[in-house]
C-alpha cells in the first residue's frame, strides 16, 4: 500500500503530471474514496501536456487519468499560448484541436468550444460549428478578451440557455488587479442574474475563494468551480457549507495542474461521501444530461 509520505514524495518530485508514473489501485487503496464514486473533470486543457498533436496530447492524459481513476473529462482550448486578444483563426484552430483529440478518445473526453464576446459574430458562428453542429457539450472556458458582463455575452447566454448548453468561466479575484478583460465571481453574478436560467460554472471561484463563495451564494444558478488553485483546508468545507453539494463542481485545470492535487481537496475534505459523490462527478453529470443526451452519448 502506497503511504502517505511515499506518495507526496513522488508527487513533488515529478512535477504537475506526477501521476503517470502512480498506479491507479496503489493511490485508491490508500484513499477515502470508495470505488463507486465516478470522477468526471469538467475543466481541463491539452496545455503543458506532452506530445506533437492533440491525439498524442490525449492520450497521455489518458493514462494520467487512468492511474487516478478519472473517468471522463471536458476538454477545452486546444494548447496554443494565448495571446488577448486572440485572433478568430486562433480559436477556430484551438477548437478544431480539441475536437481531433475527442475523436480520438470518445469515451473518455467531450468538448467544450472556446470562444469570446469580443468576436461575437463569430463566436456565434462557433456555437453552431461546434456544439449545434458538433461533437462539443459545453461553452468555454471563456477567458479574458472581455469581462463576462458585457452585454455582447447575452446573445451567449441566451443561446446556451435555449440549447441546454453550461458555461465555464474563467474568473479571478487578483491581489494586484486582474488583467483587462479578465472577469472576477462578481461579473459572473451579474451576467447570471440577467440569465436566471443559465447554468453556470465559476472555473476557479475567484481564486480567493472564501471571497469568491461569497460572491456567488446568492446567485443559485452559478455553481463553485474547483480548479486551479492549491488544495487548502477549508476550501471544499466552507463551499458545501455555503452554497450547499449541488453546487459544487469538481474540476482539474490539467495540464496547468495536477489531477492529483485537484482531486485530493474533495478526497481529504471533511464532508460527506455523498457530498464527494455529487462534487467529483454527479453534479457534472446532471448539467450535462440534456446536451449529452441530445447527442447519444452515454452518461
Amino acid at each position: 500500500m502506497l503511504n502517505r509520505r511515499t506518495f507526496l514524495k513522488a508527487v513533488g518530485a515529478s512535477g504537475s503530471l506526477a501521476l503517470a508514473h502512480v498506479e491507479a489501485w496503489d493511490l485508491r487503496s490508500d484513499s477515502g474514496l470508495g470505488e463507486n464514486i465516478r470522477i468526471w473533470d469538467q475543466h481541463a486543457h491539452l496545455g503543458q501536456v506532452p506530445g506533437d498533436t492533440p491525439e498524442e496530447r490525449m492520450a497521455f492524459l489518458v493514462k494520467c487519468m487512468d492511474r487516478l481513476g478519472v473517468e471522463r473529462l471536458i476538454l477545452s482550448q486546444g494548447y496554443s499560448d494565448d495571446r488577448h486578444p486572440n485572433p478568430p483563426e486562433q480559436f477556430r484552430l484551438e477548437n478544431d484541436r480539441v475536437m481531433r483529440a475527442v475523436k480520438a478518445f470518445p469515451g473518455r473526453a467531450y468538448g467544450s468550444v472556446y470562444l469570446t464576446p469580443a468576436l461575437l459574430d463569430f463566436s456565434m458562428q462557433e456555437l453552431n460549428r461546434c456544439v449545434r453542429d458538433g461533437p462539443m457539450v459545453m461553452i468555454g472556458e471563456i477567458e479574458a478578451e472581455a469581462r463576462c458582463n458585457v452585454p455582447a455575452m447575452d446573445p451567449i447566454a441566451e443561446w446556451a440557455v435555449e440549447n441546454e448548453v453550461v458555461i465555464l468561466q474563467h474568473e479571478w479575484i487578483k491581489a494586484d488587479g486582474n488583467e483587462p478583460g479578465e472577469s472576477s465571481p462578481f461579473d459572473v453574478v451579474e451576467l447570471a442574474q440577467r440569465h436566471p436560467q443559465l447554468q453556470i460554472v465559476c472555473a476557479h471561484t475567484g481564486g480567493n475563494w472564501e471571497l469568491g463563495i461569497r460572491a456567488i451564494r446568492a446567485t443559485k444558478n452559478v455553481y463553485c468551480g474547483l480548479a486551479g488553485s492549491d488544495p487548502t483546508s477549508g476550501y471544499v468545507e466552507m463551499a458545501v457549507r455555503e452554497l450547499g453539494a449541488e453546487r459544487v463542481v469538481f474540476g482539474s485545470d490539467v495540464g496547468g495542474r495536477s489531477f492529483a492535487s485537484q482531486v485530493a481537496k474533495v478526497e481529504g475534505a471533511y464532508i460527506s461521501e455523498s457530498d464527494k459523490k455529487l462534487i467529483l462527478g454527479g453534479n457534472l453529470r446532471r448539467l450535462l444530461a440534456p446536451m449529452l443526451q441530445k447527442k447519444g452519448y452515454k452518461v
